[in-house]
């Protein structure tokens, strides 16, 4: 888990120091943006968001399940339960 983490942390010092020096460095420039490059973004955009909430969704319940374990909680207390029982008439 380090290791991963040092990973990111490692890839968002290269964004952060190149996307600075871009924008302080960069000429202006004055350009076309075809109206296709918008789509791909907003499919782009979109992947990355519902990917994302989909992990967040999956390792979430993880870590529910793992603190209410630590905590020694019982998910099930205050739910009604209803008897098996077939009663005929």
């Amino acid at each position: 888990m380090k290791k991963f983490f040092g990973i990111v942390r490692i890839i968002g010092c290269f964004v952060f120091f190149f996307g600075g020096f871009m924008m302080f460095f960069g000429l202006n420039g004055r350009a076309y943006i075809d109206p296709s490059v918008i789509t791909y973004l907003i499919q782009i955009i979109s992947g990355v968001v519902i990917s994302l909430g989909a992990v967040f969704g999956v390792y979430g319940r993880r870590i529910k399940k793992a603190i209410v374990k630590q905590l020694g909680l019982n998910v099930n207390s205050h739910k009604e339960v209803e008897s098996d029982d077939i009663e005929m008439w």
